[in-house]
């Protein structure tokens, strides 16, 4: 991926968003060549895309409460598109190897959005169904 040499909004600095864009560009190579993995193909382009969407959105909140959601969601589908590379795996559909890049990368992101999460003030956001009564 080339450097971005002008930024046009704000979530374009963030590092988190750059390294979200970079690994749906390694990615996307991946999923074009492989054949038939079933819907774990599909879901892990659909989760690979919503990590610099739900970082963008977020990262336009102005409450702390609605960032957090967003950059949580973000977090969530980064650890989707790290399950769906070792399904892919354990498919035979790539080696280890080859998903090495794709982990670091995606390790990195969630580091880092759990760094924007500890930023957020009002963290403690209703988390719906997830909590029991």
């Amino acid at each position: 991926m080339e450097p971005v040499t002008q930024f046009y909004f704000d979530h374009e600095k963030l590092e988190v968003y750059q390294q979200s864009i970079a690994f749906v560009a390694w990615l996307n190579p991946i999923l074009e060549e492989i054949s038939k993995a079933g819907d774990v193909k599909d879901q892990l382009d659909r989760a690979s895309t919503s990590i610099p969407l739900n970082i963008a959105e977020g990262n336009g909140k102005y409450s702390g409460k609605e960032r957090g959601r967003y950059f949580e969601t973000a977090q969530a589908s980064a650890l989707e598109c790290a399950s769906g590379l070792d399904i892919l795996i354990a498919k035979r559909k790539l080696t280890s190897e080859q998903i090495v890049p794709g982990k670091e990368r995606l390790s990195r992101i969630v580091r880092m959005l759990v760094g924007l999460l500890k930023k957020c003030p009002d963290r403690n956001y209703d988390r719906g169904s997830r909590e029991e009564p």
